[in-house]
């Protein structure tokens, strides 16, 4: 019998707590990621607007070094602040507005994002190593004869690649010089230096002519009489090309002094190539502001870490606890279960209603052993006492000394055949070969098989077609009639009926024996339970006979309800699916 266990008693109400405890963790803990979230995407957010901002950068840097001023740089500043949907202004140096891609009056100009000088890039902007710009040409321009005759040396390495296997191919740099390059990776034994060292290449008249004008420059820097003295060498495959510079004179300068001056040279000789240098101003077209952030503080951090560190430990010592307290029990079944001793009811949950519960299992489990051992030791010692009987020559064999045992034998058949058929249906085994069978008819050949001299047993049924399997549903039938037989004293009467009723077949055993007490109803489908205690084997029969009708009755489908009035009779009603 089920009992309802009080909410404050329940494992429902625990698990409650629990849950709601992991759920403090869980919001504790989707807050602080969230938070973190937000911050990363606002840190992803950053590093999208840099990289704009260093794309907008090179655009810039590449028109400062093709073009000597800004007068055309409007239509490119408006163009980009549309493509990055920010405010984009240019000043000079001295915060003059050159461009601008809003009208109204000039951001609140701080800081600039960038300074745009060809001559001096930004290596925090660019992350590479060269200062100067490569698409600064300045007077290093070849004409187009001379870019054809570069050609062909240029054709010639790309011919001594394909002998060493290596594909590559001609570029044009921004001088107009052709290049032959290679893919990344392409080359991995640098063929094309040796190729390059193979074929001799030289520099084009107008590269000469500036490379002299950078000699004298720099031998003004270096405070040298003769410019020859000063040696110029220039990779112009490299990209941007790069220039190396050997003072041979007798009172050479250090090699620092001598790059430095290098440099100093190059930017005076093309300065007058590139726009000059100009502030690079991106803010937000609403508030003229730049791109706000938002961060955690250190110690917004730390509270959030602490809470949530708290919670979760809390959350973990409530879990632990909980949880041996679940477990404590369960492992005291456990053992109790391994051992077959009885369960400790300690608590007055679900845990304590199963306890119980094993309890009453075990000692039906316990009366259930006692029982089959009894059914099948009184057989066994009545064929055991007639066999001696006959060895001891006190019985003859004769044909009644072979028919007490063919019933001995019989009654232990009847017993195992049941023990099989509760085990069959436990397992769920239990097969049936249900077809259509007449219900009057099967009612009949059960009554039939169970007229007793001094009981009316009388069949009243309509013919009609039910599916079920015929010896099943006999055996269901017959455990029933012969129950009701034996506890109707004789002069009484049982009445098998059976109808169909709502798609149901309605099958209804009624006697008027002994009846049963109300205390013992629930108990008459328990194994081996018989309503008279005192009745033996041959009386009282094996107290199987209802719990094997209940189980083949479910078997169907169906079900079986008894309800009963001491000392006036029972009533067996069969539900079966028709």
């Amino acid at each position: 019998m089920s009992r309802r266990v009080p909410l404050r008693h329940s494992l429902v109400t625990r698990l409650l707590l629990t849950v709601i405890g992991v759920l403090i963790v869980a919001v504790g803990a989707t807050a602080w990621l969230a938070t973190q979230t937000a911050t990363r995407a606002i840190r992803q957010e950053q590093g999208r607007s840099l990289a704009d901002e260093k794309g907008l950068y090179e655009v810039l840097v590449g028109y400062a070094a093709t073009h000597p001023d800004w007068s055309g740089a409007g239509p490119l500043v408006r163009d980009r602040a549309r493509e990055l949907g920010r405010r984009i202004t240019l000043t000079t140096t001295q915060r003059q507005v050159i461009a601008d891609s809003a009208t109204g009056p000039p951001p609140a100009m701080t800081d600039p994002s960038a300074t745009v000088d060809p001559l001096r890039l930004d290596l925090g902007v660019t992350g590479g190593t060269a200062t100067i710009d490569g698409r600064v040409v300045g007077p290093y321009r070849i004409t187009a004869d001379e870019a054809r005759l570069v050609h062909k040396v240029a054709q010639d390495v790309l011919t001594c690649l394909g002998y060493a296997g290596v594909e590559g191919r001609i570029v044009d740099s921004p001088s107009g010089r052709p290049t032959p390059v290679v893919a990344p990776g392409g080359d991995p034994k640098g063929v094309l230096s040796a190729c390059e060292a193979h074929v001799q290449g030289s520099n084009t008249p107008t590269e000469e002519k500036a490379l002299r004008g950078l000699a004298k420059l720099m031998a003004t820097c270096l405070g040298q009489p003769n410019p020859s003295d000063i040696a110029i060498h220039v990779d112009w495959d490299a990209n941007p090309p790069l220039f190396a510079a050997i003072d041979g004179s007798l009172h050479a300068r250090g090699a620092g002094q001598v790059q430095s001056c290098l440099d100093q040279s190059r930017r005076a000789q093309l300065e007058p190539y590139t726009a000059p240098p100009a502030l690079l101003f991106v803010t937000d077209p609403g508030t003229g502001l730049a791109g706000t952030t938002f961060n955690l503080s250190r110690g917004n951090v730390v509270r959030i870490g602490a809470v949530a560190g708290g919670v979760l430990l809390v959350t973990i010592l409530v879990t632990v606890l909980l949880g041996r307290r679940l477990v404590g029990p369960l492992r005291a079944l456990t053992e109790s279960a391994a051992l077959q001793t009885p369960a400790p009811v300690t608590t007055r949950d679900e845990i304590g209603y199963l306890a119980t519960a094993l309890n009453q299992a075990m000692a039906q489990r316990r009366a259930m052993v006692s029982d089959i051992a009894h059914e099948l030791r009184n057989p066994l010692t009545n064929v055991r006492s007639w066999l001696e009987a006959a060895q001891d020559g006190l019985a003859p064999p004769d044909a009644q000394f072979l028919a007490l045992l063919h019933d001995e034998t019989v009654i232990l058949q009847h017993v195992v055949a049941d023990l099989a058929d509760l085990a069959a249906a436990d397992a769920g085994t239990l097969r049936l070969h249900p077809k259509a069978i007449d219900l009057r008819e099967a009612l009949a050949q059960v009554a039939a098989a169970h007229t007793t001299e001094g009981l009316t047993l009388s069949v009243s049924a309509y013919s009609c077609k039910i599916n079920a399997d015929p010896v099943r549903l006999r055996q269901l039938i017959g455990n029933l009639v012969a129950n009701a037989v034996r506890y109707t004293p004789p002069g009484g009467s049982v009445t098998v009926s059976g109808t169909v009723d709502r798609g149901e077949a309605v099958i209804t055993v009624r006697d008027t024996g002994i009846g049963i007490a109300p205390d013992d109803l629930p108990k008459v489908f328990d194994r081996f339970w018989r309503a008279d205690p005192s009745r033996s084997r041959t009386t009282g029969g094996s107290g199987l006979g209802l719990a094997i009708a209940r189980q083949l009755a479910r078997a169907h489908g169906g079900d079986i309800t008894v309800t009963s009035t001491l000392g006036v009779g029972t009533t067996c009603t069969v539900r079966l699916p028709s």
